[in-house]
């Protein structure tokens, strides 16, 4: 039995990978033979139409592909990286996957061979996927030995056509390192180069990588990151596992939540001004890498938190909610710190009116909203305590609420809910009646308030 249900879950495993996969034939006129494409698309694809997705180019796909896919899907479900479209060309062939890969002895250049593959890539596959998927500008390429050489052609031109690069235990012709330094000191677009070798691999190509990582080491070119790893105890074959999701994660790293790391060495010690700048700047750089329309993640917005509050007694707490507003219209979040920027001021209505508002936006019976009513009850408490009356603060608050034009008003249909409001807000029936005079009252302690 445990083996029937084992076979079930493997097939159907196997099954929901190959409906995302899509098989085509491509007929090229560079190559002047058709080529055999593997497309991994995610499941998003189809219910998101207005979703742009990075795109990655896999060479060596028969070696390369499930396992850049198995580690694409496993980092876009953490949240580590975008979810991206993957295109695996197939190079089965080794005789043709070294006719593809050929350069010139003299130069280290294509030969006549490998400058068809590099149109064929370059011109006619970016070109039939820009036409028929929704890619975002964002494009890496992986390649593995050969591959792992020829793939800088693509960095070297004059405008790199892909913004990330993927070396797998390159074999460098001998002129390339050169020509990668030469180009990471002048490359004006952001661009992203990883590189692995390990002790499996001779002497002579040890060293040859090294040649390149200690030269972009020295690159003081800020918009060319690179990365180079040394493997130990392992082999060529299982260098590729390791090193997909290593390059992945330094590929990806902005796109992720703010970490302990990245918030100790670079948020922690930022004044409240400039900690909500680095989440804003932090997500309009996702945006514009990725094409990732990713509002900034709740994660992140406890992460400065503190320094919102505690520095510059708490300053910055209006503008940090009116973000957070514009961001996420139904969250309380904006609310509360917008009542807490009014309270640390003593100017209690507004604050009341900010905690109220957020209170309402929390669902019945969420855990939360004990939490967030508990706000409220601080507030009326503090009034009560400064020798406002409970009963006339509540009305006031509640008319100035449904009058106010600087918030959004709400309207509440459901009986229920009026009388939630009526409850928790007004523990009395107002008089219907008032005199001119304690309106004139009202108003009078009401612009102190607000003027302090």
């Amino acid at each position: 039995m445990k083996k029937i249900l084992f076979l079930f879950l493997s097939f159907f495993s196997f099954l929901s990978y190959s409906q995302e996969i899509i098989e085509e034939t491509i007929e090229s006129y560079e190559l002047s033979a058709n080529r055999k494409l593997k497309i991994y698309v995610p499941n998003s694809y189809a219910t998101d139409s207005l979703r742009s997705y990075p795109l990655t180019v896999v060479l060596d796909s028969q070696l390369l592909f499930d396992t850049y896919v198995g580690n694409a899907k496993m980092f876009a479900f953490s949240d580590k990286a975008p979810e991206q479209i993957i295109v695996g060309v197939d190079q089965s062939n080794s005789t043709q996957r070294k006719i593809d890969c050929s350069y010139e002895f003299s130069n280290n250049l294509p030969t006549n061979d490998g400058d068809n593959f590099y149109r064929f890539i370059r011109g006619e596959l970016l070109d039939h996927l820009e036409l028929n998927y929704r890619v975002s500008p964002f494009k890496t390429i992986i390649g593995h030995n050969l591959t792992g050489n020829f793939m800088n052609f693509f960095l070297i031109e004059d405008k790199p056509g892909f913004n990330a690069f993927i070396c797998i235990n390159p074999d460098y012709a001998p002129e390339m390192p050169g020509y990668i330094a030469s180009k990471a000191e002048s490359i004006k677009e952001q661009t992203f180069y990883y590189v692995c070798s390990g002790d499996y691999e001779s002497n002579q190509k040890q060293t040859q990588i090294a040649q390149v990582a200690n030269l972009l080491a020295e690159n003081e070119n800020k918009k060319f990151s690179f990365k180079n790893q040394f493997f130990e105890g392992i082999t060529t074959t299982t260098s590729q596992g390791q090193a997909i999701p290593q390059a992945l994660s330094f590929i990806f790293d902005i796109y992720s939540e703010v970490s302990e790391n990245e918030f100790g060495e670079r948020v922690k010690n930022l004044s409240p001004a400039e900690a909500i700048a680095y989440l804003e700047t932090k997500y309009v750089e996702i945006d514009y890498l990725f094409g990732s329309d990713l509002k900034i993640r709740e994660k992140d917005i406890y992460a400065i938190e503190k320094i919102i509050i505690e520095k510059e007694d708490g300053a910055y707490l209006k503008d940090f909610g009116k973000m957070l507003m514009k961001l996420y219209e139904e969250s309380p979040l904006g609310n509360y710190y917008i009542g807490l920027y009014y309270e640390k001021k003593n100017m209690l209505k507004k604050a009341l009116r900010n905690y109220k508002d957020g209170y309402m936006k929390v669902p019945n019976n969420h855990e939360s909203a004990v939490g967030y009513y508990k706000n409220v009850e601080r507030v009326l408490e503090r009034m009560e305590a400064e020798g406002y009356s409970r009963d006339e603060f509540a009305e006031d608050a509640i008319e100035e609420y449904e009058e106010s034009d600087e918030y959004v008003e709400e309207e509440y249909e459901d009986e229920n809910s009026e009388e939630i409001v009526e409850e928790k807000y007004v523990e009395e029936e107002s008089s219907e009646e008032e005199s001119d005079d304690e309106e004139s009252e009202i108003e009078e302690e009401e612009s102190e308030s607000d003027d302090e």
